[in-house]
């Protein structure tokens, strides 16, 4: 399955529990570290509207450092802004993210993705 794609940080434990549940399944996914390999601010931006989500804000993890260090409480900020705030802090990016014939679906919990396979 080539269009089978996962952002993948093998440090998450649910990343790591997302891909076993996969592979578990007999599926073999194109695994991006994401970290490692950055993704495109169009890319970035397809998945948020691949998601669902209205803004790239709900893909963002509030908790990390660089949320409150880029000021991304900021409700005027603009979409082009947050998916900015995630290229230079990938870390903010909400993982993993399964992505599968124009759907994807946050392995949180790594369950939630079986819904667009």
């Amino acid at each position: 399955m080539t269009d089978l794609k996962i952002l993948h940080n093998p440090r998450c434990s649910k990343s790591r529990e997302t891909l076993q549940l996969l592979q578990d399944r007999g599926l073999v996914p194109h695994i991006i570290e994401y970290l490692k390999t950055p993704i495109s601010a169009d890319e970035l931006a397809l998945i948020v509207s691949q998601l669902g989500f209205s803004s790239a804000r709900q893909l963002m993890r509030k908790g990390e450092e660089a949320y409150k260090q880029q000021n991304l409480t900021n409700l005027s900020l603009t979409e082009d802004a947050l998916i900015c705030a995630m290229l230079i802090s990938p870390k903010l990016i909400e993982r993993p993210i399964v992505i599968f014939n124009g759907k994807a679906a946050i392995g949180r919990p790594p369950e939630s993705v079986l819904d667009i396979l």
